[in-house]
């Protein structure tokens, strides 16, 4: 059982959101900066030029929410093209006047363009609304205890954080509506700062600033490696692993002579507990980076698990596990892409869990690391996403995400914090590329490699598709996929017949040629399917409209006109994939309804819409590949 953060040392009972953002990586002293601040929207992004930095702000936010957001205070659903923060920072009194310290500032995610000011000098710039960064303030933080001498480290430090969300900047933005009201499968924005805040004190004379472990379950042990911030003569890195407070493992390397010193941690037999669907086994790892009279403790967690290939069959610790996941969205009503506590990340998973599903798809949006957290722990896969929906070579109005480098660049940024999470067994860059065959020199085509290649790069160990339905840009994929909103289970079992011949069922961009290069035999799934609508206060409606359409709601296909009509559908469209013993997974959509995407397992604000044992019964029989021909 992994052990829990400590709580931060200016812990409220009204903090939001008051627990450690990152459970594997965490020191015991920090400080939640969440709360409220001072707010202004900046609706000409002239806030700079008009002093903004320094004058007072009208208005209050409650962070970590996104002012669009009810959670926020703020609520303003429009596009917000630029906003700013204030607050002060108060340091503990621990922590003042220390020479011997540096002090690192934490920022979970930003949307999108972020600068920050400490005590009016700039401190960093980041780009990128789902990815994580830092800024080490030890300096602003001095400068200014220079400028008023007897007020060591304590007071009113100012922190000043600008966010820039121009609707017609090329970004990933998930499924964040480009136009003003939400409509299909397009969502309410979210501007500005939407995860958590948080700030630790490191020692001045070397820290470790990133932990990578990967399993290696034939060899029951864990490869270490640790990126820290300086070598200093005589340092040390040391490593202890713990299996339920019993020390299994440790080992020590010397730190002054790699900028990434590493150490592989070899578990007993006896201490081999493989991770695993419903199995959540974690290992506490507790990392220290010696130098002089310093040490930086850092804590952590592991896992063993493995991921391999064999065939068509995706293997987990070597045995064929059918991928009966579920498309998570990871919205809420009044928190957007925050959840409201940490509770609701947990009940998001158990819910999934309960009607039947054993992982998730973390759908065009990049979670925060509390919600992989709890997938570790209880066992639930996932698929890690880029949130780059619009990302098109077709020029549709609205989706104007052609990819830059800055795509790139935040992927990796992403690949970087995640990887150690085990919950996580495959990467998915790209989602719906739509490209031209007749112009395959394309920006897009060359991102679509670039973001293949980089994530293979950075994790030899999982999964990699490049581009999740339509568009397969490269022969030696990993996984193939498609995504078939067929709601006639007869007709559904016909399109996917052909993956039996070698020939799968491949998207297509409306009048136009075949757009994914040929499928060579790799493990493949329907990535996503079902989206079968339900609502039942407007299908009575709809039924008295004798089917008309209603703006109101939006789902796939032709709508099933009772519950009994829903479980058939259902059933019949899951049995299709679970009986393809070609099939190695699938994706149903969605888990939850999103505000007029009402084709969820469960409401928007998580009621129940079914019976969610009917859902499981269906679910969790023996899939086909899973009786093919055992392991050796």
């Amino acid at each position: 059982m992994v052990t829990e953060t400590s709580p931060a040392l200016n812990a409220n009972a009204t903090t939001p959101r008051p627990e450690h953002p990152r459970p594997q990586f965490h020191r015991p002293e920090w400080l939640n900066l969440n709360g409220d601040w001072d707010f202004a929207i900046d609706p000409s992004d002239t806030g700079l030029e008009r002093g903004l930095l320094t004058k007072a702000y009208k208005h209050k936010i409650t962070v970590p929410f996104a002012p669009e957001s009810e959670l926020s205070g703020i609520g303003n659903t429009s596009f917000l093209e630029s906003v700013w923060y204030r607050r002060t920072l108060d340091l503990p009194e621990g922590w003042q006047g220390r020479d011997d310290l540096r002090f690192i500032l934490h920022f979970g995610a930003v949307d999108h363009d972020a600068t920050v000011w400490v005590n009016g000098a700039e401190v960093v710039r980041h780009r990128g609304g789902f990815s994580s960064f830092s800024a080490d303030i030890t300096d602003a933080l001095a400068a200014r205890r220079q400028r008023r001498a007897g007020q060591a480290g304590g007071g009113d430090h100012s922190l000043v954080v600008r966010a820039r969300d121009h609707k017609n900047t090329i970004q990933a933005r998930g499924k964040q509506a480009t136009w003003e009201l939400n409509t299909h499968c397009q969502y309410t924005r979210t501007t500005g700062i939407w995860q958590t805040v948080w700030l630790e004190a490191v020692p001045r004379a070397a820290h470790v600033r990133r932990v990578t472990m990967l399993p290696n379950l034939a060899q029951g042990a864990i490869h270490l490696t640790a990126a820290i911030s300086q070598n200093v003569p005589g340092s040390t890195l040391s490593a202890r692993v713990s299996w339920e407070g019993e020390v299994v493992a440790e080992g020590t390397t010397r730190a002054d002579l790699d900028l990434a010193p590493s150490l592989h941690l070899a578990i007993p037999a006896e201490h081999v507990h493989p991770w695993g669907v419903g199995q959540g086994n974690l290992y506490d790892v507790e990392l220290s980076l010696t130098a002089g009279e310093q040490t930086d403790t850092v804590h952590a967690y592991t896992a063993l698990r493995s991921v391999a290939i064999d065939g068509q069959r995706v293997l987990l610790n070597g045995r064929p596990t059918f991928q009966r996941l579920v498309l998570d969205q990871g919205y809420y009503a009044d928190g957007l892409m925050t959840a409201p506590s940490d509770a609701d990340l947990v009940r998001d998973i158990e819910l999934s869990l309960r009607a039947g599903f054993n992982g998730a798809r973390l759908h065009q949006k990049v979670f925060e690391e509390r919600f992989l957290y709890h997938a570790d722990r209880l066992g639930y896969l996932v698929w890690g996403e880029y949130g780059d929906w619009g990302v098109s070579g077709q020029g549709i109005p609205g989706y104007n995400q052609a990819p830059q480098v800055n795509f790139v660049a935040e992927w990796v940024q992403i690949l970087q914090r995640d990887i150690n999470h085990p919950s996580i067994i495959g990467w998915c860059p790209l989602n719906e590329t739509h490209q031209n065959l007749h112009d395959r020199i394309t920006v897009l085509d060359d991102a679509t490699v670039a973001l293949y290649e980089a994530t293979k790069l950075a994790d030899p160990t999982r999964p990699v598709i490049d581009a999740s339905g339509y568009s397969h840009r490269l022969r030696h994929l990993d996984v193939y996929d498609s995504h078939s909103y067929e709601q006639d289970p007869k007709k559904f079992a016909k399109q996917q017949a052909g993956l039996a011949q070698g020939k799968p069922f491949v998207n297509r961009v409306a009048g136009d040629a075949e757009v994914s290069l040929p499928y060579e035999g790799q493990p493949f799934w329907v990535s996503e399917y079902g989206g079968i609508w339900w609502n039942a206060e407007l299908a009575a409606q709809q039924n008295a409209a004798n089917g008309q359409s209603l703006e109101s709601s939006w789902g796939y296909g032709d709508r099933v006109r009772d519950l009994e009509a829903f479980y058939r559908r259902f059933k019949g469209l899951t049995d299709v994939l679970l009986d393809n013993e070609h099939m190695f997974g699938y994706c149903y959509t969605q888990l939850t309804d999103v505000f007029q995407e009402q084709n969820g397992v469960y409401g928007f604000d998580r009621s129940e819409k079914f019976d969610v044992e009917r859902l499981r019964a269906v679910q969790v029989r023996e899939a086909a590949i899973e009786r093919t021909r055992p392991v050796a």
